[in-house]
């Protein structure tokens, strides 16, 4: 019964964050990092959001290492 808890728990802060930052969105500079590239290149564009990828997993890494470590 513990572990079914503790995903509740965990699924339940993981949706919360997601509503948070969906309302905080355009306050948010993901996106707009210093380490995400973009090329524009003739009339397209390429986007590589290595900046903000590498944050987003930090977090996320931190967040599951706090609610699942036994």
């Amino acid at each position: 019964m513990d572990g079914i808890g503790r995903l509740l728990l965990v699924l339940g802060v993981a949706i919360a964050l997601m509503g948070l930052a969906l309302v905080l969105w355009p306050a948010l500079p993901l996106g707009r990092l210093p380490g995400d590239l973009r090329f524009r290149v003739g009339g397209g564009t390429v986007f590589i959001p290595l900046a903000t990828s590498i944050l987003l997993s930090v977090l996320l890494t931190l967040l599951l290492n706090f609610f699942l470590r036994r």
